[in-house]
């Protein structure tokens, strides 16, 4: 019995962890994407983000590619129809242990043949503080002659901090392409991509 409980506890921490999914939330009007169409689009970072960044030159790269899989031209931002802005919020949060590690229990009984004393030593597995990753990507397609948003949707989710989705180069064409999935999508709406 006890090597069944300990072959079934290995094999779940031998077991690929499974990735979180993505919410996804997109804004649109009819008018606005009738006027979107499918003309020359160009990716730029999101005023107020560091466009050189190496971090944020991933994100932007992996828009483009969804983008240009949606048959959006590229251009540059003087000569595009459209900009498509990129904003990205990656935040790290910590949540502290609950209990110590180790507990410790003290039990008897006294009378007769069946007297004794028991003590016990419990450890906790968990490990210390538990680290998630909180990533949101914001795309909003403005028109470029007049400034005027005409897309705009964001993709959320939450990974484990040492998790290999929760790393850039994982999560920036992960988030992108639940984003653009269904192109435009339903304005207003909030679905869940595996």
């Amino acid at each position: 019995m006890k090597a069944r409980v300990l072959l079934a506890v290995l094999a779940l921490a031998a077991a690929p962890a499974l990735a979180a999914p993505v919410e996804v939330t997109r804004f649109h009007t009819p008018e606005s994407i009738t006027t979107l169409g499918r003309g020359a689009l160009a990716v730029i970072a999101a005023p107020g983000t560091d466009a050189n960044s190496l971090e944020t030159r991933v994100w932007l790269q992996a828009v483009e590619a969804e983008l240009a899989a949606l048959r959006f031209g590229t251009a540059t931002p003087g000569a595009a129809d459209a900009v498509a802005e990129v904003r990205i919020e990656r935040e790290v949060q910590r949540t502290e242990r609950q209990r110590g590690p180790v507990s410790v229990g003290v039990g008897g009984s006294t009378g007769g043949w069946n007297s004794g004393v028991g003590l016990g030593v419990g450890f906790s597995l968990g490990g210390g503080p538990k680290a998630r990753v909180h990533t949101r990507l914001v795309v909003t397609i403005r028109s470029r002659a007049t400034g005027l948003s005409l897309w705009e949707g964001r993709a959320e989710n939450v990974e484990r901090e040492k998790a290999r989705e929760a790393a850039v180069d994982v999560a920036a064409p992960r988030l992108a392409h639940a984003l653009f999935s269904g192109f435009p999508g339903t304005s207003g709406a909030t679905i869940t991509v595996k």
